[in-house]
């Protein structure tokens, strides 16, 4: 069975940015407990793979996800493909050197784990980064694709969580340490773009991010977060019952179209979010499908580019206009 690919970057709902902040905030606050109780909160190399059950999945999949990405290996006695990609998950996480933990989980002695992830078959591989369940793959890999993957993994947490890893004791030669990066130069302005957040202000949250984004325009969290910022914003006030009554009633209403679009997306419905305005702009002509076709554009960059779900409504979106 050929690897199944999922982009790590479209989790969208109302918490999302707050989520995202939130979970920073734990894994700091993990690495500074660890430091108070003396040790910097190095762990040993043998901790890097461990083996889970249902009793201590919370803490040792759930809380360590706060502070590094926790890749789950589902398995069996009895699976031969598992055979093969096991151990090669064993030696990545050791080479890795802390940038994501591997947990293993046999299936005959987790149903319920099994079940509730939703694992048709195996070997099938998850990750869980500041408690968000993401499939990875399913069945063998290759080498270059697993790594790929893992690359991809660490890379959202670094960005989207502040995941930068745990030290590992007896660092092997050649290895280098992990190292925990200093503060940027622009959590303050982010850490109030969160406080707005909390407090409903959608308004003080965007100008937060666009003051960031004014000295550093490629800051990824703050781009994220403004897209996201500025959806919540937009929908903030909206009767979501009306405005879905109102769309149904006139698909030709691209106001009302777009409205929809945002709760759909909000909902975590994005599927139905591109569809709705690819539909519309399908259906519109002069500033009206500029209208549609520019929120849709917004909407992909709230999602993330490399997400599936944007390459497929991207080429419905050239089709209609072209």
């Amino acid at each position: 069975m050929q690897p199944r690919n999922m982009s790590m970057s479209g989790v969208v709902d109302l918490a999302a940015v707050k989520a995202a902040q939130e979970a920073k905030a734990k894994a700091e606050q993990a690495r500074a407990e660890a430091a108070r109780q003396g040790g910097g909160g190095a762990v040993s190399p043998s901790s890097l793979v461990i083996d889970v059950s249902e009793a201590d999945f919370e803490r040792d999949v759930l809380q360590r996800s706060t502070e590094v990405p926790v890749v789950i290996d589902f398995w069996a006695e009895w699976c031969e493909p598992c055979k093969q990609l096991s151990p090669l998950l064993e030696r990545l996480a050791t080479e890795y050197n802390g940038r994501f933990v591997l947990a293993k989980i046999d299936v005959d002695a987790n149903q319920m784990l099994m079940q509730q992830f939703g694992v048709q078959g195996i070997p099938a591989v998850f990750a869980v980064v500041a408690g968000q369940a993401l499939p990875l793959f399913q069945g063998a890999a290759p080498e270059s694709q697993i790594r790929g993957t893992l690359d991809q993994l660490i890379q959202v947490g670094e960005e989207r969580f502040g995941l930068t890893g745990i030290t590992v004791s007896g660092d092997a030669e050649g290895d280098a340490p992990v190292v925990e990066a200093p503060a940027g130069p622009y959590d303050a302005l982010l850490e109030a773009a969160v406080q707005a957040l909390d407090a409903g202000d959608m308004a003080g949250a965007v100008q937060a991010y666009k003051n960031v984004l004014s000295d550093d325009p490629g800051n990824t969290e703050a781009k994220l977060g403004l897209g996201q910022a500025e959806l919540l914003q937009r929908v903030q006030d909206l009767d979501p019952q009306k405005v879905r009554a109102d769309a149904a009633q006139n698909p030709g209403d691209v106001r009302a179209q777009v409205a929809a679009a945002d709760l759909d997306l909000v909902g975590g419905h994005v599927e139905d979010a591109f569809g709705r305005l690819v539909d519309t702009v399908a259906r519109s002509a002069g500033d009206d499908r500029e209208t549609a076709r520019v929120r849709l554009l917004e909407l992909f960059e709230v999602v993330g580019g490399d997400d599936p779900r944007v390459t497929t409504a991207r080429t419905a979106l050239a089709r209609v206009l072209f």
